[in-house]
C-alpha cells in the first residue's frame, strides 16, 4: 500500500512525498488509520520503523486550517529528540499554513515566549522547559486537540513521568491522546490507563528483539587491546558514517581524540557538550562532515540520523535495553545496517544479561590478521570462573587476564 491510499490530505501527502515517502513502514500503516478515525492509541514499536510520521501525518491532516492556538502538543524526553521531531513537522507542513515551535531547555526563554503569545498551533517540548513557561502563565492549552507522548519509555528512564502527569491534569479531558513508545513496561501501562480512552493498541514486532534490518556480532579482545581492535574494524569496514558509543562522557572525549590523530573526522555527543555544540555535532554528523560520531547513551534513544551504516559499542551497555536501542541506531526504515560490539572478559556477565534479554546468542567473530593478545575472553568458561574467582580486583586498565599471545 502506498500513502496515497492511507486517508491523508493532499497537502500532507504532497508534504510526505517530497520527504521521499513512499510506502508506509508497518507502524505507519497501522497508526495512520486509527489516528485519523480519532481514538485514542498506544503504540509500540522498535527504534527505527517511522514513528514520528506515523502521528504527524495523520494529526497534521486535521489541523489543516490555522487557528493560532495549541492544538497539538508533542511531548519529548531529550532537546534533541524535540528538535529533531520539531524539523520534521515543519517538513511535513511545508504545503501548510500552520506553524510549530520548540520548547525545551538549555536556551534562553525569550524566542519561546515570544512564539508563544503568537499561539502556534503545534508546540514540541521537554516536560521541564514546558512546565516553567505554564508556570509563568505562557501557555494556554484550553484548545488542545490532540496530546502526542512520544518515546515514553524514555521519559520513564528520565525520571520524568511525574512532571508528564502534571502536564496532562492541565490538558482539556476532550481531546485525542496518542503514546508512542519502543517498550511499555508496568509503569507506562499505568499512565495510559490514567490519561487514554478507550485507545486502540497496536504493537509492531518483538520489542526486545533487535531489528531484522541489523546484524550484529560480537569481537571479544583483551582490555589493553580495545582502541588497537576499534581501530582495525573502522580500517577494514567499508562504512558510510559510524556511531560509537562509549560508557562515559570522558570514555567518548578520549575515544574521539585518538581517533582524530589517527585521521578520522570525528565529533563527541554527550551531556556535558553546551546546546550549541550538541546541535553543531549532530548536524555536522548528519550532513557528513564528520564520518565518526563518538556518543554515550544520549544518542541510543530518540535521535533520529539517517544513512548510519555502522554502529560499534566501545563499551557493552551495562543494561540489556540499551543494547537493543544502541544498534538500531542504523537499519533504520527498512535499510540495512551492521553493529559491532567489542567485548572484554569483565564485560561477560553484561552479554549473558543481553542475550538472555533478546532471547538470541551474538555471534563472536575474531578479525582476521589481527595480533591477539591472549584473554580467558577467547574461552568463555574460563573468563566466568576467573571473573568469579577476582571478587572485584582490577587493575587501572581493567581486569587482565595474562600477556601470551595468540597464535
Amino acid at each position: 500500500m502506498s500513502f496515497q491510499n492511507l486517508g491523508l490530505s493532499e497537502t500532507v501527502l504532497h508534504g510526505a512525498q517530497r520527504m521521499g515517502y513512499s510506502e508506509p513502514t508497518p507502524i505507519q500503516l497501522r497508526a495512520i488509520p486509527v489516528i485519523l478515525s480519532g481514538r485514542d492509541l498506544i503504540a509500540s514499536a522498535q527504534t527505527g520503523t517511522g514513528k514520528t510520521a506515523a502521528f504527524a501525518l495523520p494529526v497534521l491532516c486535521k489541523l489543516d486550517h490555522p487557528e493560532r492556538k495549541i492544538r497539538c502538543l508533542v511531548l519529548e524526553p531529550t532537546r534533541e529528540l524535540a528538535m529533531q521531531v520539531e524539523t520534521a513537522f515543519r517538513d511535513y507542513m511545508r504545503f501548510m499554513h500552520t506553524e510549530v515551535t520548540l520548547i525545551h531547555g538549555g536556551v534562553g526563554y525569550g524566542k519561546q515566549k515570544d512564539d508563544l503569545s503568537r499561539k502556534v498551533d503545534v508546540v514540541v517540548a521537554t516536560p521541564g522547559r514546558l512546565l516553567d513557561h505554564m508556570q509563568q502563565g505562557a501557555v494556554d492549552l484550553s484548545a488542545l486537540e490532540f496530546l502526542i507522548l512520544d518515546e515514553v519509555d524514555r521519559m520513564l528512564d528520565m525520571g520524568f513521568l511525574p512532571d508528564v502527569r502534571r502536564i496532562v491534569e492541565q490538558c482539556p479531558k476532550t481531546r485525542q491522546t496518542l503514546l508512542f513508545s519502543a517498550t511499555i513496561p508496568e509503569e507506562i501501562g499505568r499512565l495510559a490507563s490514567w490519561c487514554l480512552k478507550d485507545p486502540e493498541k497496536i504493537e509492531i514486532g518483538a520489542h526486545r528483539t533487535p531489528a531484522e534490518t541489523v546484524n550484529h556480532a560480537l569481537y571479544p579482545v583483551a582490555v589493553a587491546q580495545k582502541f588497537e581492535l576499534l581501530l582495525a574494524l573502522l580500517a577494514r569496514t567499508n562504512f558510510d558514517s559510524v556511531l560509537i558509543f562509549s560508557r562515559t562522557k570522558d570514555g567518548a572525549d578520549r575515544i574521539a581524540r585518538e581517533l582524530k590523530k589517527n585521521n578520522h573526522s570525528v565529533v563527541a555527543l554527550h551531556s556535558n557538550r553546551t546546546q550549541t555544540e550538541r546541535v553543531e555535532a549532530l548536524e555536522g554528523f548528519k550532513a557528513g562532515r564528520y564520518e565518526v560520531m563518538v556518543a554515550t547513551d544520549i544518542a541510543a534513544r530518540g535521535i533520529d540520523i539517517a544513512g548510519v551504516s555502522h554502529v560499534i559499542n566501545y563499551d557493552v551497555p551495562q543494561h540489556p535495553e540499551d543494547y537493543v536501542h544502541r544498534i538500531g541506531r542504523t537499519g533504520r526504515a527498512q535499510n540495512v545496517g551492521d553493529a559491532f560490539t567489542i567485548m572484554t572478559a569483565e564485560e561477560l556477565p553484561h552479554i549473558k544479561d543481553i542475550e538472555r534479554f533478546i532471547g538470541q546468542s551474538v555471534p563472536r567473530l575474531k578479525l582476521d590478521n589481527f595480533s591477539y593478545v591472549y584473554t580467558a575472553i577467547f574461552n568463555e568458561a574460563e573468563a566466568a570462573a576467573a571473573l568469579k574467582s577476582a571478587k572485584g580486583v582490577r587493575t587501572h586498565k581493567g581486569m587482565r587476564f595474562g600477556s601470551k599471545r595468540r597464535k
